[in-house]
Formats: C-alpha cells, structure tokens, sequence
C-alpha cells in the first residue's frame, strides 16, 4: 500500500501518466530545439515595439518633459499610471511563489515559473516611468541617499516617492533571487543533456555546480523557505507604499486611509490577469496542458474573483465616506470622476474590474480557456482604468474653475507605454526560449502524490482494499 498525501477526489495537478524521464522530455526539449515561426513573429514585433518605445524616450529626454501632454493642473498623467499598473502586475509572481509555498499549496508548481519571470519583466518596465519623469535624467543620482559630499540637496525621508525607490528595489532583488535560485536545478537538468560544448558551459556556469546530492536538495529547500519568507511582507509592502504617493497628500480624492490594502488587492488582481494571458499562450504554443491544467486556471480564477469583489468593495466604500464625510470638495472630487468629462474611464474601470469577474461564480466559465483569456485582458484593461481615474480624475478640476483643464496624452507618452510592452515580450520571449516556462524539479516532486497516473492507481488499491474488505465480511 502507498503511503497517502492527498485526497483522490482532488483533481490531479499533472494529467495524463507520467514518468519523471516524460516530465523532463517534455519541458526541456522545446529549449534545445529551434523555435517555431510563431515565436519569430511574436519576438520581431517585441522588437519593433521596444525600438518604438526607445525613440519616444530619446524625444522626450532631448526635447524636455513639455512634449507629454500633463500641465500645470495635472502634473501626473499616462506615466505615472503606467508605473503603477507595472508595479500591480508585477505582484502575483512573488505571491504565487512565496505566499503558496509556505501554504504548501502544489497547484503553484504548474505556474509559479512563468509568473515569477513575469514579476521580474514587469518591475524592469514600472521602473523606468518615474526615472523618465524627473524630465532630467542626467541627474537622477540626487534621488540617492549620498552623504553631504555632493552638495546640501538630501532626499526628504518623509517622501513617499523615495520610499517607492527602496520598496520596488528591495521587491525586484529578492524576487529575481528566488527566480534564479529555482531555476538553479532545471539548468543543471539541460547541462546533463546539452550536444555542443557551449551549451554544457553556458548551463553549467548558470547552474553553479549542481549535483543534486541530499545535502544539495536540502540547502535548496531552506533557502526557497528563506526567501519565500522575505518575499510575502514585500508583496505587501511594495504596492501600500505606491498607495502612500496618493494617500499622504491633500489631493480631494487620493487622501485615505483605504489606499493600502484596497491598492495591494488590485496589484494581485491585474496580476492574476497577466499571468493567466500568459498562461494560457505559453500552455497553447508549446503544449503544455498536462502541465498547466484545467485545474490550476480554475484556482487562480478563484483568486481573480476574490480580489475583484474586495476592489468592488473598496470603490464603494470611497464613495460612501465622500458622502459621509459632508467635504464639499472630496464629493465634488467623486461626482466629476462620475459625471464629469472623463464619466467613460470612471465607467469602463467599473464595468471590467466589478461587474466582469463576477462571471467567475460559475464553474464552467471558470473551466473555459477562450473565456479565461478575454477576461485577464478585459481585467487589465480595466486596472489601467483605475489608476488613470485615480490620477487624472482627480487633478483636472482644481479648487480654481480658471484652472481646469483636459489632459490627453501625446504620441510620446503613448509611445513610451507601448515601447514598456516591447520591452516585456521581449524579454518574456526570450525567457521561453531559453529557460524551462515549468518548473521540472517542482513537477516531479509532486507527480508521485498528485499525479494522474498516480492517483488512479491509488484509486485502483482503494477498489481492490474494499473488494477485499466486502469479500471478509459477506462471509460473516
């Protein structure tokens, strides 16, 4: 009899009936193969976008900042909403990994790659905004804490910008550690199996020597833990400290106390999202089903339509204290977001963020790839919404009717953003390319409990045990 670990009722986390040697044939080869036309296509227009995307930057780094569309009523617009929607969905990598490996959940194991690689990218392109905001660049080093050897100029310790800089440093270090460090076993995995000499030497020198001894396998289980721990108060920490560049001002419509939490449930919200598009191409393109199942899209579904209902109730509880506040201003602030010029944005933030992922109750949407995909893109549509009515909204009517004004971005801006997605495919691509999207250890350290093949033998034993126990018995 096998010893047990998992209910045979619960849905196997790899299907079909796998051996270890299947596992590693099928994730590490599509690595050491050429890839297929439709990664040369998707990488061709990745490039086109970056490139895009780099001459925008050189424009507005050599003609100044006046290019942008933002004024002197709203001094933040399209970038600042990019950062912080990078900065959201570069959330659900790090708390797939982190937060579902101390809760010893295995459906992390199909997925946790792809969002960690993802969570990596996605700080790389938030990262940028600011930098390009302080219109001159050159001089970017005042932002860091140097003693007084340059001059009188500190960095106001109090500002919640410079806390922005130690968060997502801090959040993109240990992140790209625990990536790495988990990687660590794969590329040793197609070192073994590289043909050419460079191959062998370029995985070997990646792998650091691994030999997969009890010692070695040890050391990597404390240190996941190690980092995992680290990891889950910065998931926390990153996005209420972005939430703080709004929330300590006196902006009508930024100043609550709600930001955090409400900001860090949209984070893993949009995140979510963006790992499910990912997900769902990556399972599609290099056929990937048995890995990335049915079953691991319903669960982070399930997590989809439970941070959308608490960012459903936190727009209804800003709402609720702008009306019970009796501040003529912070209700002023809420009726333009609703009524005002930008209604369209305030309504499409509604409809995809609120309403949308209410579909998720029912489990045969949950179960329904097609649909999955349309709704993590409807979702962060709508997150974008979001941060753009945060921002926008509630600068373009000022305390002075002589100020108000109506921002649109320029073809720069609007460049920038779509150089960041060049950027991010790119990168993403290559990653595919290069680096197993599965975790291969991972996998078959959960295929002899949650396995197919597995759990129908499992079940086969249970059938023989009770004909066995009914036999004994019908006897008596």
């Amino acid at each position: 009899m096998h010893l047990k670990y998992e209910s045979i009722v619960r849905e196997p986390l790899v299907d079909g009936n796998k051996t270890y040697r299947q596992v590693t044939e099928d994730i590490i080869s599509p690595i050491e193969q050429k890839p297929g036309k439709m990664w040369y296509v998707g990488f061709f227009i990745s490039l086109i976008l970056l490139g895009y995307g780099a001459f925008s930057v050189f424009w507005e780094v050599y003609f100044g900042i006046g290019v942008w569309g933002i004024n002197r009523t709203v001094g933040w617009g399209w970038d600042i909403t990019n950062f912080v929607w990078w900065v959201g969905i570069g959330h659900a990598g790090t708390l797939i990994s982190a937060i579902l490996l101390i809760f010893r959940q295995g459906w992390r194991t199909g997925v946790n790659r792809a969002a960690e690689a993802m969570t990596i990218f996605a700080v790389m392109c938030a990262g940028q905004f600011p930098i390009f905001h302080m219109g001159r660049v050159w001089d970017a080093m005042y932002v860091l804490p140097y003693p007084n050897t340059r001059g009188s100029l500190w960095p106001n310790f109090n500002s919640a910008l410079l806390w922005d800089v130690f968060a997502i440093s801090t959040y993109f270090t240990v992140s790209l550690l625990f990536w790495y460090s988990g990687l660590i076993p794969d590329f040793a995995t197609i070192r073994d199996r590289a043909k050419t000499k460079f191959r062998k030497r370029a995985y070997g020198l990646a792998s650091f020597g691994w030999t997969g001894t009890a010692k070695s396998w040890q050391r990597f289980e404390s240190l996941s833990l190690v980092l995992a721990g680290l990891s889950t108060p910065l998931v926390l920490s990153v996005h209420t400290i972005v939430s703080f560049d709004f929330a300590t001002s006196v902006i009508p419509g930024w100043h609550t106390t709600i930001f955090p939490p409400y900001f860090v449930a949209g984070a893993i919200f949009s995140g979510f999202a963006m790992v499910q598009t990912l997900l769902i191409l990556v399972r599609k393109i290099w056929n990937l089903q048995e890995y990335i199942t049915l079953g691991h899209i319903e669960a982070m579904n399930k997590v989809i339509v439970l941070t959308g209902s608490i960012v459903g109730v936190a727009y209804l509880t800003e709402l609720f204290m702008a009306w019970y506040s009796q501040v003529v201003y912070e209700q002023d602030a809420f009726n333009w977001r609703i009524i005002g010029p930008y209604w369209w944005s305030y309504w499409a933030m509604m409809t995809c963020n609120v309403v949308s992922p209410q579909l998720f109750w029912f489990k045969k949407l949950r179960r329904n790839i097609p649909f999955t995909f349309i709704m993590s893109i409807v979702v962060n549509i709508g997150m974008w919404f979001e941060r753009f009515v945060i921002i926008v909204t509630s600068l373009y009517r000022d305390y002075l009717p002589g100020s108000w004004t109506y921002y649109s971005p320029t073809w720069p801006e609007v460049g920038f953003y779509i150089g960041t997605f060049g950027l991010f495919f790119t990168c993403f691509f290559l990653f595919a390319k290069y680096f197993p999207v599965v975790a291969v250890a991972e996998i078959k350290f959960v295929l002899k409990t949650s396995g197919d093949g597995f759990k129908k033998e499992m079940a086969k034993e249970d059938e023989k045990s009770l004909d066995v126990f009914v036999q004994e018995n019908s006897h008596h």
